[in-house]
């Protein structure tokens, strides 16, 4: 079996599950889930991929885990043989991701595993593609007014426009690690996009909706998504899918957003600069998304 550690918030999840997925599908054994990290988990909404998707999940069970990982199970030295410079002591099948970029040795594996990582490069399920665009299917019905502003989003040139504020400004932590995407970039990815796209209508969607109509000025028809919050949230990454074209923010969750819409003419304009240290994210951003 493959069994995938999932932690952090929708979009990290679904490049956890993403690259297992892929990865049993090759080797043609069950994935499960390890969701243990979730016990005492405070932040985003918990796990969430088996309440929104259609995808089948199987939870590993402890015992799944020590099958795999035997002593080294336990939390707190699973913690320490995950930093680097101890994988001499990880036992075979303990599979730490060793840095941002796309790691080429997970094509190696070739029995059961334990995947401990962010996964966050297509490269990782190009593969699989066609199913892991079918395990992310959304299954909840959408509301009335949800249902509304899809309606409007196929009838206009919809742009989704994403800015992320939340734990990005207010936590000095995550802020000193994300950093904000500059107004300048979402002025210079609008004008792009004016050049590209004929009659664009931009759908904007952010945790700070107030702040961004305080602080953005968009010369084109627009509307302001501001009704998903809490455990809805993630029927902004639903209507962000269905817009032909994406202005993304440097996060994960309209990373995914923009990935959702299969059409080979969209545009996607992302941020060259993902982190404020300067990672180099040239695995994380698929070829032909712009980056601004």
């Amino acid at each position: 079996m493959v069994i995938s550690n999932i932690i952090g918030g929708l979009g990290n999840q679904m490049f956890q599950y993403a690259a297992a997925r892929a990865l049993s599908l090759k080797l043609e054994v069950p994935l499960k889930l390890d969701i243990s990290g979730f016990t005492n988990y405070a932040l985003h909404q918990g796990f969430e991929l088996d309440r929104i998707f259609g995808c089948k999940i199987e939870i590993a069970s402890e015992a799944d885990v020590h099958e795999i990982l035997g002593w080294q199970s336990a939390s707190g030295i699973r913690r320490v043989v995950s930093r680097p410079g101890m994988s001499i002591f990880r036992r075979k099948g303990f599979v730490v991701e060793p840095h941002f970029s796309y790691w080429n040795g997970i094509r190696k594996i070739t029995g059961d595993c334990y995947l401990a990582g962010y996964w966050q490069s297509e490269k990782y399920f190009l593969d699989a593609a066609v199913e892991i665009r079918k395990d992310f299917s959304f299954k909840l019905p959408l509301d009335s007014h949800n249902a509304e502003l899809a309606e409007k989003i196929d009838q206009e040139n919809a742009v989704s426009l994403h800015i992320r504020r939340g734990d990005y400004a207010n936590n000095p932590l995550t802020a000193a690690t994300h950093g904000l995407c500059s107004l300048d970039y979402y002025r210079k990815s609008i004008k792009h996009i004016a050049g590209q796209v004929r009659n664009p209508y931009f759908f904007v969607f952010s945790d700070d909706i107030a702040w961004v109509k305080d602080n953005l000025e968009i010369e084109f028809p627009s509307q302001y998504v501001d009704y998903n919050h809490g455990s809805m949230s993630f029927n902004d990454m639903r209507l962000m899918s269905l817009c032909k074209h994406h202005i993304i923010a440097n996060s994960s969750f309209s990373w995914w957003g923009a990935w959702l819409n299969p059409n080979p003419e969209k545009v996607v304009i992302a941020p060259e600069r993902w982190f404020a240290n300067r990672t180099d994210v040239q695995d994380l951003l698929p070829p032909g998304w712009v980056k601004l």
